[in-house]
């Protein structure tokens, strides 16, 4: 029998991005915790890849929208931002769903201490392989993409445009 508490975090985790539908929140690792209260209240905790990511309010409704289908009628949503979200946190079935769909994968995410984190203006450099042809003579296009957690490419040999996923 599938109690209450493992039966929402399965139907939380699988709620997709809402940017890069292919991954789901479990694949992208934003789900920090769900628990079922003794009054049933379902209290769901994330952590958004970036603390002003705009897709946290739908993913936050759809989460909602998703318990409350499936007769969790009271939802309790907190948002966590420490420890700040990490392109480390993305599962191995988000990486192959994320290459599938020719993006670019983030290496290792820088390493920080509990010090100042440095902001930097510029485009870190970084060296891509193509997810078209494989060439590693890429291009920077625009540091912000579509959304904010993905840079835009250009591979010179094929002249194809991707996306990279950034390290976080």
């Amino acid at each position: 029998m599938v109690t209450a508490a493992v039966d929402a975090r399965r139907l939380v985790e699988s709620v997709p991005d809402p940017e890069m539908p292919m991954l789901t929140l479990a694949d992208l690792g934003i789900v920090r915790g769900v628990e079922v209260d003794t009054d049933g209240t379902v209290a769901v905790t994330i952590t958004p890849t970036y603390s002003g990511c705009p897709a946290i309010a739908t993913i936050r409704a759809d989460i909602t929208g998703t318990l409350r289908s499936h007769g969790y009628h009271h939802v309790r949503l907190d948002t966590v931002l420490s420890p700040a979200w990490s392109s480390d946190w993305i599962s191995t079935e988000g990486r192959r769903k994320l290459r599938e769909h020719g993006y670019s994968l983030p290496g290792p995410a820088p390493r920080r201490d509990n010090g100042p984190v440095l902001l930097v203006l510029t485009a870190r450099p970084r060296a891509l392989t193509c997810p078209s042809c494989g060439s590693h003579d890429t291009r920077v296009v625009a540091e912000f993409g579509a959304t904010l957690c993905k840079a835009l490419y250009r591979c010179a040999a094929c002249h194809e445009p991707f996306e990279h996923v950034k390290e976080i």
